[in-house]
């Protein structure tokens, strides 16, 4: 019995093993090689020493029978853990918005509904203009720059304003009609388009950066950012994929939002870039810069070719004022220019793009103040906004005055007529005020 306990003496764990000992030892004491005996070569390790250890979860409870050396465990408490992710420190790209209200059209009106779901397809509906106040839509602490109807969900309503927020809204809504307010932006957002190609909403300001939202889930998705405070954005109606945006340094550039690069970059020294529109089915468009720091007047609207990135105009508006907004007939071969010389000129769509200089839409007021315009759906109908709080209606093809109605106390900054909804039309104001007017 004594010989067998000296021969297992060595296999408590309460004792140092031969081997980690002889190691402790010449770790301890300085060792002269020469004196050294012969020794063999080490026999070669095995390919998987130890079982494999998971040393984040090495305080949980060891599998039982399983036995584990002292040199297993010495390695699991020398190795730290991984430090654990601060949720303090999150991207704010992936923080989920709150949401406030619902944005299905479960809750809607029948009538609404039905209005907008039994629409003829091929078949424009002759515009109607409003008749009065129908939704006032409070939430904005700043004025708001721009309004846009959603094209695939025509009960959804979004807004860009000065207070760094992007306000969806379910506009007919027998409950909460603020659904989604998203503040991914570090600064005031300038404009908000909708996609064509689902919940999503594309944004842009003052903090030089476009961004690319998910309204369903409350992400921001992409974020296109550039060395400009960005002003003006715009999808292409050809392709939803590629997108416009001019900013403050005069520079317009196309992005492809499956990359999330700039496909053309479209230079020539202009001016802080006000509004870009899409002539011709998408193979032109058309740039508004400011030439009130001094640039030439041939640069205040410039007509581009959008696949070889170079102007086709030459001077096509001589006044020098600048030109807040660009719109394009929907059917007929021109488009409109809001000017602050407080008057819409009129452009022929085909080279050499002349000025109209016989006919033009006068009445309303611009006075510095961002105003917009836009066409109805049959395009006979054209609505501006005022620095006098109203809206201005004309028809478009005889530039007559058909109806003006008081909307606001301060400047009524954008105007959009329903997609669907021939009487319907958006707009807002300068004081943060959005409303729907039927």
């Amino acid at each position: 019995m004594d010989l067998l306990c000296k021969a297992y003496s060595n296999a408590s764990d309460d004792e140092t093993e031969p081997e980690l000992e002889l190691e402790l030892k010449l770790k301890s004491k300085p060792v002269n090689h020469h004196h050294l005996p012969f020794r063999p070569a080490k026999r070669p390790k095995p390919e998987y020493p130890f079982p494999t250890v998971d040393l984040r979860k090495r305080e949980e409870a060891p599998v039982p029978g399983r036995y584990i050396s002292k040199r297993e465990r010495a390695l699991s408490v020398s190795v730290p853990l991984a430090a654990e992710p601060n949720p303090d420190h999150q991207d704010p790209r992936f923080i989920t918005q709150p949401v406030l209200g619902s944005i299905s059209d479960l809750d809607i009106p029948h009538y609404v509904l039905s209005s907008m779901q039994h629409k003829p397809k091929g078949i424009t509906q002759l515009s109607q203009i409003p008749e009065k106040l129908s939704i006032a839509l409070h939430g904005h602490a700043k004025a708001v720059n721009a309004v846009c109807w959603s094209p695939t969900h025509a009960h959804l309503l979004a807004s860009a304003g000065m207070d760094q927020t992007i306000h969806i809204w379910n506009v007919w809504s027998r409950d909460q009609k603020k659904a989604r307010v998203f503040s991914f932006h570090n600064a005031a957002v300038k404009d908000v388009k909708w996609s064509k190609l689902g919940l999503f909403v594309l944004s842009c300001g003052y903090d030089c950066s476009s961004r690319l939202i998910d309204v369903e889930k409350g992400l921001e998705t992409q974020n296109f950012k550039e060395d400009q405070v960005v002003g003006v954005i715009k999808f292409n109606p050809d392709n939803s994929n590629l997108f416009l945006s001019g900013g403050s340094k005069g520079r317009l550039r196309l992005w492809d939002v499956r990359t999330g690069k700039v496909v053309h970059e479209y230079v020539r020294g202009l001016g802080p870039i006000l509004d870009v529109e899409f002539i011709n089915d998408g193979k032109q468009f058309v740039s508004s810069s400011d030439v009130s720091g001094g640039n030439v007047s041939e640069n205040s609207i410039i007509v581009w070719d959008i696949s070889r990135q170079v102007p086709l105009s030459n001077q096509v508006y001589a006044e020098a004022y600048t030109c807040p907004c660009v719109r394009y007939h929907p059917f007929d071969p021109y488009f409109v220019a809001q000017s602050n010389g407080n008057y819409i000129a009129i452009f022929s769509s085909s080279p050499p793009f002349k000025l109209d200089k016989y006919k033009r839409y006068e009445s309303h007021a611009v006075s510095g103040f961002p105003v917009k315009c836009n066409f109805s759906l049959d395009g006979d109908k054209l609505v501006s906004g005022s620095s006098d709080g109203s809206m201005y209606f004309y028809n478009s093809r005889s530039s007559v005055l058909v109806k003006k109605i008081k909307a606001y106390e301060q400047a009524c900054v954008d105007v959009v007529f329903h997609p669907i909804l021939s009487n319907v039309i958006a707009s807002c104001s300068w004081n943060g005020d959005v409303s729907v007017f039927e």
